[in-house]
């Protein structure tokens, strides 16, 4: 009788790829050497990179720094611009508001004019004397000064001489009659004081000075022979 061959299990192939994936091991290991490699900073390897990033910062800065400054000095010469432009339009706003007071009252000139005549003659009487004394006010609140006065040196950058003489009690050019008051807003001048001058006689003046000269002379020589001879 024919003894029959035990039989066995076959066992299923292995892969063939097993060796080429690797053990659990060695798949691990990897994994953390990529872990570390990725979590190592960039220049790690290149000790002298950071020097190049502080320069560059520097450098960023100090564009800042000079932007900075010029846009300050903008700022500080439009306000500078500004402040004139102000004092500017101050200055005009004046100046057009005298000009234009002061042609108002020049047309008045005349009847103020009057209305010293008539002071002066004791003709300011009455309603009339109130009307007068009212525009008088009004012209003064506007800013009109009237100048001019007897005595006073002539100037001529302010009065117009009408009238000329001499005379003997004067020592410079000076106003003895004033004709008609001048008439001024502020530093401007609507119109010149005119008035009569009188300058002081030519021989007066020069006797005048042969005396003081005299006078200076015997004081000199009194003073050189010790005083004034006693009687």
């Amino acid at each position: 009788m024919t003894e029959e061959t035990p039989g066995f299990d076959e066992k299923p192939d292995v892969a063939s790829d097993t060796g080429s994936a690797g053990t659990p091991d060695d798949t691990a290991q990897g994994a953390e050497s990529a872990e570390t490699a990725g979590s190592a900073p960039a220049g790690a390897d290149k000790p002298g990179s950071q020097e190049p990033q502080d320069t560059a910062l520097l450098a960023q800065l100090d564009q800042v720094r000079t932007a900075l400054n010029e846009r300050t000095a903008d700022l500080q010469r439009l306000q500078a611009e500004y402040q004139n432009y102000r004092r500017r339009v101050e200055r005009d706003r004046v100046t057009v508001k005298e000009i234009a007071a002061a042609n108002l009252l020049s047309e008045l000139l005349p009847t103020l004019d009057d209305i010293g005549r008539a002071r002066d003659h004791g003709e300011l009487v009455g309603g009339f004397k109130s009307v007068a004394e009212s525009l008088e006010t009004a012209v003064a609140k506007l800013g009109l000064q009237q100048f001019g006065k007897e005595g006073e040196p002539f100037d001529p950058t302010i009065h117009e001489a009408l009238m000329h003489s001499y005379a003997p009690d004067v020592t410079e050019t000076t106003c003895v009659a004033i004709l008609q008051p001048g008439y001024r807003i502020g530093e401007r001048t609507i119109r010149p004081a005119r008035v009569a001058v009188a300058e002081p006689q030519p021989g007066t003046q020069t006797a005048k000075s042969g005396s003081e000269d005299d006078a200076k002379g015997a004081k000199a020589t009194d003073e050189e022979s010790g005083g004034p001879d006693e009687g």
